[in-house]
């Protein structure tokens, strides 16, 4: 048979597994006294690692600063390097939006992770 608990507040037996009253919606204390509770570590919430996380924005916009660049779609596809967005390599060039896509998405996922790694526990 399985133990039982009693509800401080209607005197219902309930299952020890229950954490509230069935009948009244009571809190149930069994195996959590006050004195447990005071005994247990407060946890706190872990932190971020701030310093990765401002690296990664400043990454980020060096990025969008500094995209890669490529040929115009009438010429043979080519990578024409990294350039200043003002200044691009050939005046006809354009901005590669799917190498760039790919550069901010993977400089994110590492910000994160790396911020997420790094955390102050």
């Amino acid at each position: 048979m399985a133990a039982m608990q009693i509800c401080p507040n209607c005197r219902r037996s309930l299952p020890e597994i229950n954490r509230f009253c069935t009948q009244c919606g009571r809190r149930l204390d069994a195996g959590n006294s006050a004195q447990d509770r005071t005994t247990r570590p407060i946890s706190t919430p872990e932190q971020l690692n701030l310093a990765v996380l401002y690296g990664m924005v400043a990454t980020l916009m060096v990025a969008v600063l500094f995209p890669p660049w490529e040929t115009p779609p009438a010429q043979a596809p080519e990578f024409l390097g990294i350039h200043f967005v003002l200044s691009p390599p050939t005046p006809e060039a354009i901005v590669s939006r799917m190498l760039l896509t790919i550069e901010l998405t993977t400089i994110t996922i590492a910000g994160l992770y790396g911020a997420f790694f790094f955390r102050k526990r």
